[in-house]
């Protein structure tokens, strides 16, 4: 009897052990110390503008990068002087171009004026970017951090001096506001399960969905939904999970006037779906498995592999693609059935030209879709370039024909 009570015991132990260790890992939330320029620190899980709060979401914004192959680039500069700004243009080698990084492989960033940035990255690289959108300057809509001595503090970007990026450490409180999750059908009956953002704006389960109903407004938690479908260009019915049924409209969280609705599909990347696409989105309580902890991001590494041409001359190097993108932390985008879709570098085992205006990707989970209307994937490319021993080599999007990515 002893000895079954012993090992009943112990079994109670390892589970709850294993259960606490599950709870920890699977958090998945931004955490760091954000400093003022008060000269104030505040710790804890972070909210980025009202829509990113996982190390799975990505934060966007303008990258300004140089290049030696392209001239005629007209760059603003300028000076202050007592108070009055000299600005001019100058030609030279900059450019800049739309960029997409995930925050499990940032390790800071700090501000440079009111729409700039240093964004330094965990493999010791660092990335000068303006604000494009609300993520990055001004238009930031609020940063929220949950200290454990201040509670909720609410920042502006003003507010910032920079933004140090850490391991959520044990012991934490629960947290309470779940990631939200789910599989969402398109009128034309393309399927995406991921972690989803709603109206660019609610991502949690806390988070609340608005709309009226004969006269009457509601707000209602993410957490009590069910399932939301699309009636018309106008309202939306919406399923609580204690099975009533209401249609909303009103607000741009139920009708066209609805931002977009994001899906971090792993089958695909970052697909937006705008609301004349939208059909439905049923929400699941399997995300949390999805979930990535902060350690699991390398920062990135530079792009590797084989690149074939119309020809069969192939070159292995080092990979710049578009004259742009060089990292495995680096977005390829395009439009897949007429929906923008947004895939890391490092998900990706190959792409196949199909034509001047689109290529096949086939990522390193298996998955295979066609993506379109992007210079990334058509004849508007910049030029793909490899440099091997030494030398480099430029590939036209008309002489491209695969490339095959690997591990260096």
């Amino acid at each position: 009897m002893i000895k079954h009570l012993i090992s009943a015991c112990f079994f109670l132990l390892l589970f709850t052990l294993l259960d606490v260790a599950g709870v920890f890992s699977a958090t998945g939330r931004i955490y760091g110390k954000i400093y003022t320029e008060d000269g104030d620190v505040y710790e804890g899980r972070i909210t980025w503008d009202k829509n990113e709060g996982i190390w799975e979401d990505i934060l966007d914004c303008t990258k300004s990068y140089r290049t030696p192959h392209y001239e005629g680039y007209e760059k603003e500069e300028s000076i202050e002087i007592f108070g009055l700004r000299i600005s001019w243009s100058k030609s030279g080698e900059y450019l800049r171009s739309s960029m997409g990084i995930k925050f499990g492989h940032i390790q800071s960033i700090r501000p440079r004026s009111k729409h700039r940035a240093t964004i330094y990255l965990k493999s010791g690289d660092r990335v000068k970017v303006k604000g494009y959108g609300t993520d990055i300057g001004s238009s930031v809509r609020r940063i929220v951090v949950e200290d454990q001595d201040y509670g909720k503090v609410r920042l502006e970007w003003s507010d910032l001096d920079k933004v140090i990026f850490e391991t959520e450490p044990e012991g934490l409180p629960k947290d309470n506001k779940i990631r939200l999750f789910g599989k969402l059908v398109t009128r034309d009956g393309d399927e995406f399960l991921g972690f989803i953002t709603w109206d660019h704006d609610e991502i949690f389960s806390t988070d609340i969905l608005d709309g009226e109903e004969d006269g009457r407004d509601w707000e209602i938690p993410f957490k009590n939904i069910e399932k939301i479908k699309r009636r018309s260009r106008n309202s939306a019915t919406v399923f609580l999970k204690n099975g009533e049924e209401i249609d909303l409209s009103g607000t741009n969280d139920v009708n066209s006037s609805n931002r977009g609705i994001l899906v971090k599909d792993f089958n695909f990347g970052r697909v937006e779906v705008e609301w004349g696409d939208f059909g439905e989105v049923k929400f699941l309580k399997s995300g949390e498995k999805y979930l990535k902890s902060y350690d699991e991001y390398d920062g990135g590494k530079p792009l590797y592999g084989t690149v074939y041409t119309e020809d069969g001359d192939f070159y292995t190097g080092f990979i710049t693609w578009d004259d742009d993108e060089k990292y495995t932390w680096e977005m390829l985008d395009g439009d897949y059935n007429d929906l923008e879709v947004m895939v890391e570098f490092g998900q990706i085992k190959s792409i196949k030209k199909r034509s001047f205006w689109g290529a096949e990707i086939i990522l390193k989970n298996g998955n295979t879709f066609v993506l379109e209307n992007s210079n990334d994937v058509t004849d508007e490319n910049k030029g793909i370039y490899i440099i091997t021993d030494g030398k480099e080599y430029r590939i036209d999007w008309e002489d491209f024909e695969r490339v095959e990515f690997k591990e260096k």
